[in-house]
């Protein structure tokens, strides 16, 4: 299972933190810095998700994740302008929704989202390392993005609000509409959302695989030390039993 050292996950939050003073300005820069500060204690050492079987179920996992996706994101985004496609929206646009798709994860203005599991049947049968906290208000993780970032004042554009909205794709129902629909009229008239939810997928799997990787490697270490420990055992009884089988000729044959 991966996790992140303390080294880690503080230079994870300075990179969220230069990634907020490089890309925005003015009075916007600073109500996010607000924010960040307020959350700080809480988000730096928040999972990205609550099971095993996800992504980023660690401590910390949060903002590496969001890092993550706002890497891939620039990344995919270079890729489509460089193919042909309309590119209508500004880095800092990207940025932003990259930044907070998963915002909601962090809770409320008092509780976190996730919180230890308690429950052994449910850690060892359902990979569950977290669960959600029963004293948080239903909302969706994107529904609760957007409430904070209201409550402590911070705008956005249409474009960074349809970003953020739709990461998720359609693994979130109330999404659908936006993706599919018949009215030409319709569709989205922006690239931001496709872009957003690839780089979303791609870190999330990217994670996955990593994660799935180091179970493997503890899966094979655990079976050689096995290995060792039963080969040490079968040398160990094959040496008493000819020990055992010198002492009995020993006492038999040999000189009386």
């Amino acid at each position: 299972m991966k996790q992140l050292t303390e080294k880690q996950i503080i230079e994870n939050w300075e990179n969220l933190m230069k990634l907020i003073e490089d890309t925005f300005d003015g009075e916007r820069k600073e109500k996010l810095l607000a924010m960040y500060k307020y959350f700080e204690d809480r988000m730096s050492i928040a999972p990205a998700s609550g099971k095993a079987h996800y992504h980023n179920a660690m401590v910390g996992g949060y903002v590496e994740h969001v890092l993550h996706v706002v890497n891939c994101s620039l990344k995919i985004k270079k890729l489509w302008e460089e193919d042909g496609a309309t590119i209508n929206f500004t880095d800092e646009e990207l940025i932003f929704a990259g930044m907070h798709h998963d915002l909601g994860k962090v809770g409320d203005l008092e509780e976190d989202y996730y919180i230890p599991q308690d429950s052994e049947w449910h850690r060892k049968n359902q990979g569950s390392i977290f669960k959600h906290n029963p004293k948080l208000q239903y909302m969706s993780v994107t529904d609760r993005a957007l409430f904070i970032l209201q409550h402590f004042g911070i705008q956005m554009t249409e474009w960074e609000y349809i970003g953020l909205r739709l990461t998720d794709g359609m693994y979130e129902e109330a999404n659908k509409t936006y993706y599919m629909n018949y009215n030409p009229d319709w569709s989205l008239k922006s690239n931001i959302a496709y872009i957003l939810h690839q780089a979303d997928m791609m870190a999330t799997h990217i994670e996955g695989d990593e994660w799935n990787r180091l179970d493997e490697e503890a899966n094979v270490k655990v079976a050689t030390n096995m290995k060792k420990a039963v080969d040490t055992k079968k040398s160990d009884d094959s040496d008493r039993l000819k020990s055992k089988s010198a002492d009995l000729f020993e006492e038999l044959f040999g000189d009386k």
